[in-house]
């Protein structure tokens, strides 16, 4: 590929960026070497490390706490991913019946306090549940740069040595949990576990309908020397990623290339919600 830029691309086997990473899409004047994903968590690491390729997923809350004082590649909405102890009936209004209000002053588990989708969760908390995110104690199990630059009024706990959140949250040593996917023990059906919100489908659908918002996870990075020496580079970059979403968005229109029986459905359902708010910046599902 002589006269091209050689550039290392870093990130997930997302579906939307299949046709990218497999030589589908050719991003213009770019030879694109990818490189092996080693896990979302390694990946951010070697990113904030300064160890990366030249193209990188990154986690996006991540981003801001470093950039302090493009293109995407994870947007998910995360309701579903706050879980409560069953033991914890914390409402006047019935027993099992929650609100998130009932989190004022609990505490919280989470392994990290940086992922990206806990951004989201303490967000939604705060602005669409008046759960303000000062009235809760959050107990992690390790540090990031999230948790060392907290504000020093923020309430974080570190987890005892040997323990962790999960088993905390069933114990009913911690009153509820957020991670940045569903948990074990919701996936499995623990009765010791319950969401906070069981109709977390409709409150995300409401978000977005409200704002023109659906939250972004993580972003990609490309090193500011690259750009400062290649602009061209970022809109080459954004209009291949286009490209590879919008094939991906067509292979998932067939109902046969997802082993869910209702899944034509799910997505009409989801296709039919209204486009983003006039002037907004937000992320078109």
């Amino acid at each position: 590929m002589a006269g091209k830029l050689k550039l290392s691309m870093m990130i997930g086997d997302y579906e939307i960026v299949r046709a990218l990473k497999d030589g589908t899409v050719r991003p213009k004047g770019i030879e694109l070497v990818v490189a092996d994903y080693p896990g979302t968590r390694a990946i951010h690491d070697k990113v904030a490390e300064g160890d990366a390729c030249d193209i990188n997923e990154f986690n996006g809350g991540a981003y801001v706490v470093q950039k302090h004082g493009g293109a995407t590649t994870s947007p998910r909405s995360r309701c579903s991913c706050i879980a409560v102890s069953a033991r914890l009936h914390l409402s006047q209004q019935g027993e099992g019946h929650r609100e998130a209000t009932d989190l004022i002053g609990r505490r919280v588990g989470c392994r990290t306090f940086g992922p990206a989708a806990h951004y989201w969760m303490r967000g939604h908390l705060e602005e669409d549940h008046a759960v303000p995110h000062r009235a809760v104690t959050w107990v992690i199990e390790s540090d990031d740069d999230a948790s060392r630059q907290a504000p020093a009024d923020l309430r974080i706990e570190r987890v005892p040595r040997g323990r962790n959140v999960e088993e905390m949250l069933l114990e009913g040593a911690v009153d509820a949990m957020i991670a940045p996917n569903v948990t074990r023990m919701i996936g499995e059906g623990d009765p010791r576990v319950a969401r906070l919100f069981p109709d977390y489908r409709e409150l995300e659908a409401d978000y977005y309908r409200r704002t023109g918002f659906f939250p972004i996870m993580h972003v990609t990075t490309v090193p500011a020397e690259i750009v400062a020496r290649h602009p061209w580079v970022v809109e080459s970059l954004v209009l291949a990623f286009d490209e590879a979403k919008q094939l991906a968005y067509r292979r998932l229109a067939d109902p046969r290339n997802v082993p869910l029986a209702w899944y034509r459905t799910y997505w009409e359902e989801e296709r039919a919600l209204p486009a983003p708010i006039p002037g907004s910046s937000a992320f078109r599902i």
